[in-house]
């Protein structure tokens, strides 16, 4: 169910999430660019870093998109797949990149075997799932032994100051700015209050070992805005 003009509330239904995003698929990468500053593409070369993806190996991207996350762990030369519960966002992905294959998934219900992937990795979607920590133990079903889980997702700035800013950014300059740039811009009011309700580097470090995963670590990306976890499949 969704709110006023397409905005999914924080009970983060999955037919709920998936119409928001459908409702922002025709301009979410160029709106994306906008609002982070242009960030988002360090971003997704830190995750790809992360990743480590190499030629041989296959890679999950959850939670895709268009498919932009899953191009940029492809320049590694592995098999990367794309997997989104919206089947706006995938028709915008398919037609803009046709090379990456991409198909539609519940990040909960995963439809591959177990032990598939080398690395799985989720960019700024874990949050809008439904059940976190279900979507963490899936990942690793899905997962070899020694394999390897990345989390690319907003976070807390460290620095006070600047967490200050941040905020009144995110709450109201944010909520603004999509106004003008955005074809949905009540879903950016949602996305804006899933990043503030979202738990801290610590936190979240602690549900992902809680899911089964061992040798779990963050290291901070522009100044704690976002944070990559890592984890590995014991």
């Amino acid at each position: 169910m969704t709110g006023v003009g397409g905005r999914a509330r924080l009970d983060k239904r999955p037919a709920a999430v998936a119409e928001m995003f459908d409702g922002v698929a025709r301009r979410y990468d160029r709106t994306n660019t906008l609002l982070s500053f242009g960030q988002d593409a360090g971003w997704r070369r830190a995750t790809r870093a992360a990743v480590d993806p190499r030629p041989g190996q296959r890679v999950l991207d959850v939670g895709a998109g268009t498919g932009v996350s899953t191009a940029e762990l492809r320049r590694g030369g592995a098999y990367a797949v794309g997997a989104d519960l919206s089947l706006g966002m995938l028709r915008v992905g398919r037609r803009t990149r046709p090379e990456v294959p991409l198909l539609a998934s519940d990040a909960l219900r995963l439809p591959f075997a177990d032990a598939t992937f080398d690395a799985v990795t989720i960019s700024f979607a874990l949050r809008n799932v439904v059940d976190v920590d279900a979507a963490l133990a899936e990942l690793r079903r899905v997962t070899r032994p020694g394999g390897r889980l990345v989390v690319c997702e907003f976070s807390h700035p460290t620095w006070a100051p600047w967490r200050t800013v941040y905020l009144s950014y995110l709450m109201r300059s944010l909520p603004a700015a999509a106004r003008a740039v955005a074809s949905n811009p009540e879903a950016y009011v949602y996305l804006a209050e899933s990043i503030r309700a979202w738990p801290d580097q610590r936190a979240l470090a602690a549900r992902i070992a809680a899911a089964g995963w061992d040798a779990v670590g963050w290291r901070n990306l522009s100044g704690g805005i976002a944070a990559l976890h890592r984890g590995t499949r014991p």
